[in-house]
């Protein structure tokens, strides 16, 4: 009885000083916790507005805004506009970054590795020599992103395939074989550009990435690709934490990295072989946006995935409005607008982190 007393009398400051701070500071972490995530709704709504206002045909933004909220806007035409052209465009890039950045933080997850990125596994050799025989044996168009599909998924299958080799394969024998086929695939589709040099400008529009204009069916096509893909590389997000200690440690807890690394190239392969057959190949998305997330919010994958998913489709929309206005009515490819702000973006937020620590 003394001792359950002194245990009570010793306890009790614990639970009436102690803590305090603690808690306060836990208050602020739980409110900060949102903050990412608050400012990234609102930049996505203003997104979407600035996207569908900015144009050739300049839209006022308060007609656009009631116009979406099933209002009379008084837009005449331009409903017509609103709808059938520059929302669903809004729509894809917002897709396509979020998919690309969801695949890049999964597979950086998967392979330990920072610098991956969607194409890491031969989608961008498959992709492109699949749309590059496309264009050059056919004359219509539609059959390119079915093309590019099949081809991004082959050279994921073959990659595997080699970097299995007779045995579970590793992070590093699965990067070197995607490498290796990348560097095939390539030099195959440079072999078929030179044999058709007529075709070299439609080769390398598709090269450098462009969001269609046709209306919703790129949207449609995309988007049962991106839902299960999503939701499925969301659910690993716990794994991919336990994955980051390695693989032994991983085993210890009762998990199979083998089998949790097949299913993440698989889920992510898929999104992005879907993305880069409307989108072509987009280039840093993938990339900078989830170890930007990563440098900003820490190295959870419960935040980095969702947080890439919200900022990825932000970044590639305004991209794509930069695209289609600075040289209008010309567009700039939209993977030279990644690249052009990706890149040095990914180099100050890298140095400061640097300087921070």
């Amino acid at each position: 009885m003394a001792g359950a007393t002194a245990a009570t009398s010793f306890a009790e400051p614990v639970s009436t000083t102690r803590p305090r701070g603690e808690l306060a500071s836990l208050d602020r972490w739980g409110r900060l916790r949102w903050l990412p995530i608050a400012f990234g709704v609102a930049a996505l709504c203003a997104t979407v507005v600035l996207g569908v206002a900015v144009g050739p045909a300049g839209l006022p933004v308060r007609g656009v805004l009631k116009e979406m909220l099933g209002m009379r806007s008084g837009l005449g035409i331009g409903s017509t506009i609103v709808w059938q052209f520059r929302l669903s465009r809004v729509v894809l890039g917002l897709l396509v970054g979020a998919v690309l950045s969801l695949a890049g933080g999964s597979f950086q997850g998967a392979f330990r590795n920072p610098l991956a990125d969607p194409y890491l596994l031969g989608v961008a050799g498959g992709g492109g020599l699949g749309a590059t025989l496309a264009i050059v044996s056919s004359a219509n168009q539609h059959w390119v992103p079915p093309a590019a599909f099949a081809g991004a998924l082959l050279a994921v299958g073959l990659t595997y395939l080699l970097g299995a080799s007779g045995h579970s394969p590793s992070p590093a024998s699965l990067v070197l074989a995607g490498v290796a086929v990348t560097s095939l695939l390539t030099a195959f589709q440079t072999f078929v550009q030179q044999r058709n040099t007529n075709d070299i400008r439609s080769i390398y529009g598709w090269i450098l990435g462009r969001l269609s204009t046709s209306g919703w069916s790129d949207v449609l096509t995309l988007l049962p690709y991106a839902v299960v893909s999503s939701v499925v590389l969301l659910l690993m997000a716990r794994s991919l934490d336990v994955l980051s200690v390695g693989d032994v440690e991983a085993q210890s807890l009762g998990l199979r990295p083998a089998r949790l690394r097949l299913i993440i190239v698989v889920a992510a392969s898929l999104a992005t072989a879907a993305a880069v057959s409307v989108s072509g190949l987009i280039a840093f998305v993938g990339l900078i946006v989830p170890h930007t997330i990563r440098l900003l919010a820490g190295s959870s994958y419960r935040r980095i995935l969702p947080l890439s998913m919200l900022y990825g489709g932000v970044f590639l929309a305004l991209a794509d409005l930069l695209a289609r206005t600075v040289l209008a009515p010309a567009e700039i490819p939209i993977g030279v607008v990644t690249a052009f702000f990706g890149a040095p973006f990914f180099l100050i937020i890298l140095r400061s982190s640097r300087n921070a620590s």
